[in-house]
């Protein structure tokens, strides 16, 4: 048993977990001694302490967290690394990594994704699920293929860009809110104003997503100090929330809502106020194989078939 090994980290965990030797080695499949002699021969070799025996379920000591922290990262670089060697190592099989915003993945690969799939099962895809900055930086830094997101303009000039093309947006107007309009839907476009949907109780994305920035662009222009009542990074959260009576939000036009009893108004936004871009994105220099060239093409394609039938 050497003091980087991965099993170390599992006993850590375990030992975590149940709070005592005994329930996590029977956890194990081991004897409470082994594991007992274990942590303690390893405390000797490092010269530390790692657990605090005196607490009751057991806690890791300030040297026990660092020494888990080393573990930890151990574990992810070498899980890095596997996954970067594959590409070298399996020759029947062509892996691509491909970066995107998780709740953005949850409506979009859905839409092509099987489609690909289905005509390369020689190609292995690999999913990075990050913030848009930070898979801006992974392409750029070769740890990506492909890098998926919306509004394209914020991205690094850098990479060769394949865009969907501009649609629009649409606001939820709960009952709640002093502009919702009783036995409508959908509400005549035009016949409200930006600045008063963005006085009203707001449920907004994070910053740093692209929406969100072209919210935040419109709460200053229109000089308004805005009630965000709430945030979530995830997109379909934000509709459950707004059709829910909490407050007004904004959508792209691409996200479905279903046909519920609740009462709200749906408002759609000028393209000159709100738009959206999807896009798939990969190094200038890059050389793409044929698979990686119907990647693209299916993700354009399925996005605008999909979009004529919303």
């Amino acid at each position: 048993m050497t003091l980087d090994s991965p099993n170390m980290l599992y006993y850590l965990d375990m030992l975590l977990k149940h709070g005592n030797f005994t329930k996590a080695a029977k956890d194990l499949y081991i004897s409470q001694p082994y594991l007992t002699q274990l942590i303690k021969r390893t405390e000797k070799e490092l010269d530390i302490t790692i657990i605090n025996r005196q607490s009751s379920p057991l806690q890791l000591t300030e040297a026990g967290r660092l020494y888990y922290q080393y573990l930890y990262s151990l574990e992810a670089e070498q899980d890095r690394f596997r996954k970067k060697i594959a590409q070298y190592s399996s020759h029947d099989q062509h892996i691509i990594r491909i970066g995107i915003l998780a709740s953005l993945g949850t409506y979009l690969l859905p839409l092509f994704m099987p489609d690909f799939v289905k005509e390369h099962p020689q190609i292995k895809i690999e999913l990075h699920e990050d913030t848009p900055s930070h898979n801006d930086r992974k392409i750029l830094n070769g740890e990506l293929d492909f890098f998926i997101g919306q509004n394209p303009e914020t991205i690094s000039p850098n990479l060769t860009i394949h865009n969907y093309g501009q649609h629009g947006y649409y606001a939820i107007i709960p009952e709640s809110s002093s502009l919702y309009q009783k036995d409508k839907r959908l509400l005549e476009a035009n016949s409200l104003s930006i600045k008063s949907l963005l006085q009203e109780k707001l449920i907004l994305t994070t910053r740093g997503s692209a929406i969100r920035k072209q919210v935040d662009y419109l709460i200053q222009k229109n000089n308004v100090q805005p009630e965000i009542i709430l945030e979530s990074n995830n997109i379909f959260t934000i509709v459950e929330l707004a059709t829910k009576n909490m407050g007004v939000t904004f959508l792209p036009e691409s996200v479905k809502i279903s046909n519920t009893k609740d009462h709200f108004n749906i408002y759609p936004l000028p393209l000159d106020l709100l738009s959206l871009d999807y896009f798939i994105a990969h190094q200038a220099s890059k050389t793409l194989i044929v698979a990686e060239k119907e990647l693209i093409t299916t993700f354009l394609n399925n996005l605008q078939q999909d979009f004529k039938t919303t």
